[in-house]
């Protein structure tokens, strides 16, 4: 008898977030490569794009809903019918039929997954009904999902303080840069491409208060490091606002470059031209890009938080600071340390590829294969 895992994969027909898109489909493609024997992976889309097969080759079938991705999102959240069936069900975000199952006698399971806790603790920063979407769907996954899984232990605590019935099926699977993230080798020509310069220092984030630009930017321009900032993933429509806060921290417009979300292979060509990463944010929330720059040994100075702490760990360098000027301050002064010679670059960029090898979409759909032979 074959056991089907039935991976949802609204993404990768109506994608909403890059982020989650890009997780979707690595996720799903390292289910198919590592199934154990007697085991396979079929998709659960909304109607749309059938674009699925080229994404994640391999999948035993893809199962569409009558609803297309809207619709069914708000069927959701109300718990009516939605065509999904039981099953074994894995969502990479809460975008689940969370409904009353049995997995005892008819072996229905539901796991969801949460990557970023802004719904809950910055609401004010997201549309009124995404935030509230995503409360109901959390409140649904108290009731009816098996297992909910956060990427790190330090959001997985502080989801059990936002919904401590969850009690003990909190479970802990980190993501990872796209299987095979590399350097392109014509990476010079797609910086070119993309008008960026060589050598820059890079950060990722846009406006939004809790993405800490303000305190990225005054650190860059205390460190006295004179050259280029480049910043990433800035969604469209507020690079006039990043320039801003740019400006209000000492780094003139010719210093800037402001770029939104890029291909795969774009974003490795640009980690290729940056001296460091400044993470400055300290919201609970998966850091992708400090992840992208350990995984290219790309020197990273992050702001000390509890996610940082677990993620970063030994591989970069961790400022605290109580707040926004002396995390300034900090960031600066260890981003002229790190800059301030070859060997201490060097030695940043050794230790970032090191621990860049803790995190791997392989190990990640092991684990997830194991929770479900678990439930």
């Amino acid at each position: 008898m074959v056991a089907t895992l039935r991976v949802v994969l609204d993404q990768l027909v109506a994608p909403t977030e890059p982020e989650l898109a890009e997780a979707s489909r690595e996720l799903a493609r390292a289910l198919v490569i590592g199934a154990p024997a007697g085991c396979e992976v079929e998709a659960i889309a909304p109607s749309g794009s059938d674009a699925l097969s080229g994404a994640v080759p391999g999948l035993a079938g893809v199962r569409r809903t009558a609803l297309p991705r809207r619709e069914l999102a708000a069927a959701l959240q109300l718990g009516v019918g939605t065509g999904i069936g039981g099953g074994m069900i894995h969502s990479p975000s809460l975008f689940a039929p969370l409904v009353r199952h049995d997995r005892v006698h008819d072996h229905d399971q539901t796991v969801v997954t949460v990557w970023d806790l802004r719904p809950w603790e910055s609401p004010a920063e997201l549309p009124r009904g995404v935030a509230a979407w995503h409360k109901a769907m959390l409140k649904r996954a108290v009731k009816h999902a098996d297992a909910v899984v956060v990427p790190t232990h330090s959001l997985a605590g502080r989801l059990l303080e936002i919904a401590p019935g969850l009690g003990d099926r909190v479970r802990v699977i980190a993501g990872a840069s796209p299987s095979g993230f590399a350097v392109p080798v014509d990476e010079i020509g797609r910086r070119r491409e993309l008008g960026l310069p060589e050598g820059f220092v890079m950060i990722a984030g846009g406006a939004l208060a809790s993405e800490g630009l303000d305190a990225g930017f005054a650190a860059v321009a205390a460190s006295g490091v004179d050259l280029p900032v480049v910043v990433l993933d800035v969604e469209e429509g507020h690079e006039p606002l990043v320039a801003e806060v740019a400006s209000a921290a000492g780094i003139p417009e010719r210093r800037l470059h402001v770029r939104g979300v890029l291909s795969v292979a774009d974003r490795a060509a640009a980690f290729g031209g940056a001296v460091a990463l400044v993470a400055p944010s300290r919201r609970a929330a998966f850091p992708w890009r400090v992840v992208d720059a350990l995984t290219l040994g790309v020197p990273v100075i992050a702001a000390a938080s509890a996610v940082h702490d677990e993620v970063v760990f030994d591989g970069g360098v961790l400022v605290a600071g109580s707040d926004a000027s002396t995390l300034a301050a900090g960031l600066g002064s260890a981003l002229a340390d790190a800059l301030g010679s070859t060997a201490a670059a060097d030695r940043l960029g050794v230790l970032a590829g090191d621990r860049g090898r803790a995190f791997s979409w392989r190990e990640a759909a092991d684990k997830v294969w194991a929770l479900h032979a678990e439930l």
